[in-house]
């Protein structure tokens, strides 16, 4: 009994210690709990926002991938353009300079001067073809009519299977200047022999 005694003794002198300890255990226990639950409800909130903003990455991304979903030019965009811009208009002149070249020197060809002064209200006097070919040699009479050019002309008769050139209808209209048709104007057409 004594032991028995002993044992009740030590656990009773003992007991308010452990008390205290498990109060104080209990307590950091509660501490910690607190911090995880608030640990883990800022990692749900973070979460949270971390999937609006990717939602709103994938919207975005989604918009510049659609047709006309890029509706901004930089700077830089917009000075790259300006300059292929520039170039074209440069190689558009130069072309523009080349081919009147080319025509100075094909009227001069054709001993053919064009008459830039003349207006429809002050037509050139003697503007009628040369005379007509012989009866004999084959050729078709053609009027001609609003838009008309002597390339048109022979491509047109040509699709119909008349092959003929322009070189070969200003010969046979000499004294024809191709830069000033006449609406009603009666020219030749030489038929292919």
């Amino acid at each position: 009994m004594i032991s028995s005694g002993l044992l009740i003794f030590a656990l009773g002198a003992f007991s308010p210690g452990l008390h205290a300890q498990d109060a104080a255990t209990q307590a950091q226990l509660d501490k910690l709990s607190g911090q995880i639950q608030d640990i883990t409800e800022a990692l749900a909130a973070q979460n949270k926002r971390i999937d609006g903003l990717e939602k709103t990455i994938n919207d975005l991304q989604d918009k510049l991938n659609q047709p006309g979903g890029n509706n901004f030019a930089s700077t830089d965009d917009l000075k790259k353009l300006a300059d292929q811009l520039q170039q074209i208009d440069q190689k558009r002149q130069s072309d523009n300079d080349q081919i009147l070249k080319q025509l100075e020197q094909m009227e001069k060809a054709l001993n053919v001067t064009p008459d830039h002064h003349t207006s429809d209200s002050n037509p050139p006097q003697n503007v009628t073809p040369g005379p007509l070919p012989d009866a004999s040699v084959p050729h078709y009479e053609y009027e001609i009519k609003a838009g008309d050019t002597i390339g048109l002309i022979a491509k047109a008769y040509t699709a119909q299977g008349i092959k003929v050139t322009t070189r070969e209808i200003l010969k046979a209209n000499p004294g024809l200047n191709p830069n000033a048709l006449k609406v009603g104007q009666k020219i030749i057409i030489p038929k292919s022999q």
